[in-house]
């Protein structure tokens, strides 16, 4: 778990899979994530293994996420915005019909 060394100021809340998490604006995804002692973002698409941040700087790719609809985010290149919807993503990404034709 990553712990804060100074409290909250500006106070951004968005969700991850239902539950409510607060953020300090200027927070990444994967920080805020992280801090809110979340340990789990995804389950891997090869036996479900569960997947979490490695480098945060957006070459590993383990810390990939569902945001407001969108699957395939790097949690680690977003700024967390208010009201956000997260979830985790698990396995592959969902193919749309527009995408499948």
């Amino acid at each position: 778990m990553l712990l804060r060394t100074c409290e909250i100021t500006n106070k951004l809340s968005f969700t991850f899979d239902g539950e409510t998490h607060w953020a300090e604006r200027g927070d990444t995804l994967a920080l805020a994530l992280l801090a809110a002692g979340v340990d789990v973002f995804r389950k891997s698409a090869v036996g479900g293994v569960p997947r979490a941040p490695y480098c945060l700087m957006g070459v590993c790719f383990e810390c990939l996420v569902t945001v407001d609809g969108v699957q395939n985010r790097q949690s680690c290149l977003i700024e967390v915005r208010e009201g956000m919807v997260v979830a985790s993503q698990q396995g592959a990404r969902t193919l749309t019909e527009r995408e499948y034709k």
